[in-house]
């Protein structure tokens, strides 16, 4: 199996513009692991910037791992076979450190593969001093790490700009120290979480009664966007969406209180509008279409000046999302001409009042005026994104979803309206923290509500995830170290919720039952840079349908600052 996979990785590095292969000979060899696909592990561009961070150093020598293909992946167990990296086919376990960057819950189960194929021991307790560094980044890891806290040595908590050459300082000058010494080193280091040196104390009832901790581990920042230009560092034609990725921006301002990816950058920060030109032109000679990345795209200040000067480029380009109430006719129609056939919006909640406890600030005004921007721009098909149980939601708000759909349907009688409903998951370190994951049989009555008043009507279409693996997600994303070992045995959410029924621990304890507002979470060790009092404060006003106003003045001088909510 060996020499077929090496064909299949040299054939995949083949078709790149970009990749580097060092002479690994007196440098620290580090693997960065996407886990999920290829094509998928491409998109991200976290990968990108890390990868280009990392090599672009002396003393390291950075490759890459994704999830093998499941026929590849699978003829790899049948054989034995080690998992191979893309830049020089070399097995995980020859390299010294190993670092995931981890987005979304369903892929801690192919953290557990990945490690299994590379011959790497899961749990850090049994790795020795010939064993590699396991360390984990990304947004799970720096909102609730604890699930994978039997898995990994450490985490980055932040941004890893700011945070890994600080890190890889110490660990390239301690290439002969013991895994013991380097793991306390390296928790000196701002923005390095090390679970093992923290210990969580347990109520008879589950919950925790205290986290012994060294200190409070802070997650980092970085001040100056400019600083670190963020684009697509490796060029291929085999990802999800064959664009060129810049980002323009980072943070949200947004206060959206379920929104764990606005709270996870936090801080608003945009780049200047000549550092993303200068990407931009540096993007030309690949005649790729643009990505735009941020949290909402058409929430960056000079948006329309820059989709000029990408149109004027001769570029096409795309966003990664943009606010019904902050798109303008210029985004839409560079979308339009660069080829966009389905305009996406992001309602969330059906009704005002659903909008105001989640705190969406769009109105339905601003939904149906970003409708009439598509059709203006020649764009017939619309995707709305909505949740389903959601806090203090009812069935008839979720009949509020139909009936807005309907009026939509009747304004646009032609074209295709997509319907994408999820159930809401409850996210650490957001003011839904506290919140229930509502139970099977609300979400089925709800999803057939909306199914049954919609029908009948030609060109909508509902799809949804299934309620199984929200109800994984739900679990893992507020999980505690008790749940750490069930998931280093576990290489599918099936396994997982196996192990997790004999383990005699009851998954409503993670789902649904009442969370007080002096409960100490799982993840509470780590300082995000705004307080508990601050996210149980915006829940009692989302309980009151009372509305936060969004900051863009980069939380310099907002009320919300000025109360010393945040930490910045």
């Amino acid at each position: 199996m060996t020499w077929k996979q090496t064909a299949e990785l040299k054939k995949i590095l083949s078709k790149e513009s970009g990749s580097i292969v060092h002479d690994a000979g007196g440098r620290l060899r580090f693997a960065l692991i996407y886990p999920n696909s290829y094509r998928v592990g491409m998109s991200n561009l976290g990968i990108h910037i890390i990868y280009g961070l990392l090599n672009s150093r002396p003393d390291i020598s950075c490759e890459r791992f994704f999830l093998p293909e499941p026929k590849t992946l699978a003829e790899l167990e049948r054989t034995d076979a080690q998992i191979l990296s893309l830049e020089t086919q070399t097995p995980l376990n020859k390299f010294s450190v190993i670092g995931f960057a981890i987005s979304f819950e369903q892929d801690y189960f192919n953290v557990v593969k990945i490690l299994r194929r590379g011959k790497i021991k899961i749990r850090a307790s049994e790795r020795t001093n010939f064993d590699p560094l396991v360390i984990a980044g990304g947004p799970c890891a720096t909102f609730n790490p604890e699930p994978l806290s039997e898995i990994f040595d450490a985490f980055v908590i932040g941004e890893g700009e700011v945070i890994l050459p600080q890190l890889f300082d110490v660990l390239t000058a301690m290439k002969n120290f013991s895994r013991r010494e380097i793991v306390e080193k390296i928790s000196d280091v701002p923005g390095i979480y090390v679970p093992s040196l923290f210990e969580h104390v347990y109520k008879p009832d589950g919950t925790i009664e205290k986290i012994v901790a060294p200190k409070k581990v802070s997650r980092q920042y970085v001040e100056n966007l400019d600083d670190f230009p963020a684009h697509s560092v490796i060029i291929t034609d085999e990802t999800e969406f064959n664009m060129y990725l810049i980002e323009t921006a980072r943070g949200c301002g947004r206060h959206c209180r379920f929104c764990m990816a606005g709270y996870c950058f936090r801080r608003p920060r945009n780049r200047s509008l000549e550092v993303l030109k200068s990407e931009v032109d540096a993007a030309k000679k690949f005649g790729k279409k643009i990505g735009l990345m941020g949290a909402a795209v058409s929430d960056y200040p000079e948006i329309n000046a820059l989709c000029k000067y990408i149109s004027d480029a001769g570029l096409p380009m795309s966003v990664a999302s943009f606010r019904a109430d902050s798109v303008t006719p210029e985004l839409v129609q560079t979308l339009a001409n660069s080829g966009l056939k389905t305009l996406t919006i992001a309602p969330e909640a059906g009704s005002e009042k659903m909008r105001r406890i989640i705190n969406k600030s769009i109105t339905e005004e601003n939904i149906f005026s970003a409708v009439q921007l598509g059709l203006d721009a020649g764009i017939k098909n619309f995707k709305l994104y909505f949740m389903i149980g959601l806090p203090f939601e009812t069935l008839e708000d979720v009949e509020e979803i139909s009936g807005l759909v309907l009026r939509l349907k009747k304004f646009h009688a032609g074209g295709k309206i997509t319907l994408s409903v999820n159930p809401f998951i409850p996210k650490p370190c957001t003011p839904f923290e506290r919140a229930s994951f509502a139970d099977k049989k609300y979400l089925n009555a709800a999803l057939k509500i909306l199914r049954s008043n919609l029908k009948s009507q030609p060109g909508v279409e509902i799809i949804s995830e299934s309620l199984k693996s929200a109800k994984v997600q739900a679990i893992l994303a507020r999980g505690d170290r008790r749940l750490a070992g069930l998931v280093a045995e576990s290489d599918s959410p099936q396994k997982f919720l196996q192990l997790l029924k004999t383990s005699g621990i009851d998954e409503n304890f993670y789902l649904s039952r009442e969370r007080s507002e002096e409960e100490i979470f799982a993840w509470d060790a780590i300082d995000r840079g705004f307080t508990k009092k601050y996210l149980s404060e915006e829940l009692k006003k989302a309980e009151q349908q009372k509305f936060t106003p969004p900051c863009f003045d980069e939380c310099k001088r907002c009320g919300v600052c000025n109360q010393k909510i945040f930490n910045f």
